[in-house]
């Protein structure tokens, strides 16, 4: 299938070339449809699948077709997005800005960590699609510089997350802001009981699109693990790193001071890497993803904020420096890489305190990750050793 089978407007078929898609993912071919159609949907899809592209296109279409706006004043919010974090908001801006460049609609983001003075103006100023974590947009709603009561389409992206997170109050104190006549649209990578519970409150006669079976990883990633004791993990990563010194990598790590460790010894090493964690200011953090899509720094150290909506192509290799002990963020992180049918490898460190976390791991996978050899002067561990 291709996109112009999916009846997009040349607006959006011209912009989707332009990002250089020619066919659409799963998720898309069978979300768009729907979205276009005006159906509420519930969406199982893990990151990397193209999830958004699979809401924002069709929104557009329907937004700049001149859908029915109901009784919202001229100006007012027409679709509202919500999701958890400031990285991946901005990055849903940035997709709905780049598929609907020929379109006219006007879109912004809102997130808490900056300050909110120009936020409040392009609120102001007038805006069709709002994309906002939860926090920030209470924030501006107390202040009544928004208005949700034009709102048409409503979506909810990475929901299971916001619930980790602990935004459900927030979530439905907005819910009550919004018109009851709507398109509402859920995604989620995992569908936990109160996930479900709340699509069963907002959704209307839901179409229920499921793309990969919850935390099955992507098939096109190999996973290996090195059995490798936490001293020498900085010296092993130097080295696998020095072997594909243009590739770009993510390295995820337990603690942000195990990251800024580790990012350290990587730059003395001469190795390009930043660190991405959560006590980083807003301004430090989208200098170092701007740098890592770039691959002006080709390596970034990051904790698991970055395991979810992380929207960087390209990625050869992610790193498990330090093992989770929580299986299904090892599939989030390793979602990073082998994205939209691509290659990629999923590489681990295992020390003999994280075996543990490595069963635990492949009991999830239904398999056992291939372990390699240790490279000689690194360790004395060998080939074969068990986990």
């Amino acid at each position: 299938m291709r996109f112009e089978d999916l009846r997009l407007t040349e607006p959006l078929l011209r912009a989707v070339r332009t990002a250089g898609y020619r066919t659409p993912t799963p998720i898309q071919f069978q979300a768009i449809p729907h979205v276009l159609a005006g159906r509420d949907v519930l969406g199982c899809a893990q990151t990397g699948t193209g999830k958004t592209a699979a809401f924002a296109v069709p929104i557009l279409q329907r937004l700049s077709d001149g859908a029915p706006r109901g009784t919202a004043p001229a100006g007012r919010i027409r679709a509202l997005i919500l999701c958890p974090t400031r990285e991946l908001a901005q990055q849903i801006h940035d997709s709905f800005r780049t598929y609907g460049q020929y379109t006219g609609v006007r879109q912004t983001v809102v997130y808490g960590g900056v300050n909110q003075n120009s936020q409040a103006r392009a609120l102001r100023a007038g805006v069709d699609v709002l994309v906002a974590t939860p926090g920030r947009l209470l924030d501006l709603m107390g202040q009544r510089l928004v208005s949700l009561a034009g709102v048409e389409i409503l979506v909810l992206d990475e929901a299971d997350r916001m619930l980790d997170m602990g935004f459900l109050p927030d979530i439905r104190r907005i819910l009550a802001q919004v018109p009851a006549q709507r398109q509402t649209l859920l995604f989620a990578a995992t569908m936990p009981d109160a996930i479900r519970k709340l699509a069963n409150d907002i959704l209307h006669q839901p179409v229920s699109v499921q793309v990969a079976r919850v935390s099955a990883p992507a098939e096109t990633v190999a996973h290996w693990v090195y059995h490798v004791e936490q001293p020498e993990k900085p010296t092993l990563l130097t080295r696998l790193l020095a072997r594909t010194p243009r590739a770009r990598a993510l390295v995820f790590t337990r603690t942000k001071h195990g990251a800024d460790k580790l990012t350290r010894h990587l730059l003395r090493a001469g190795v390009r890497a930043a660190a991405l964690h959560g006590n980083k200011s807003q301004g430090a953090r989208t200098r170092a993803l701007a740098e890592f899509r770039s691959a002006q720094t080709p390596v970034l150290v990051a904790t698991d904020i970055a395991a979810r909506g992380l929207d960087v192509d390209d990625i050869a290799q992610v790193f498990n420096y330090d093992l989770t002990p929580d299986p299904e963020t090892y599939v989030h992180r390793i979602g990073r890489t082998g994205r939209a049918g691509a290659s990629g490898t999923a590489v681990s460190f295992c020390s003999a305190q994280e075996r543990a976390n490595l069963r635990g791991i492949e009991r999830l996978l239904r398999a056992a990750l291939q372990t390699v050899a240790v490279p000689r002067g690194d360790s004395q561990q060998r080939r074969g050793m068990s986990a």
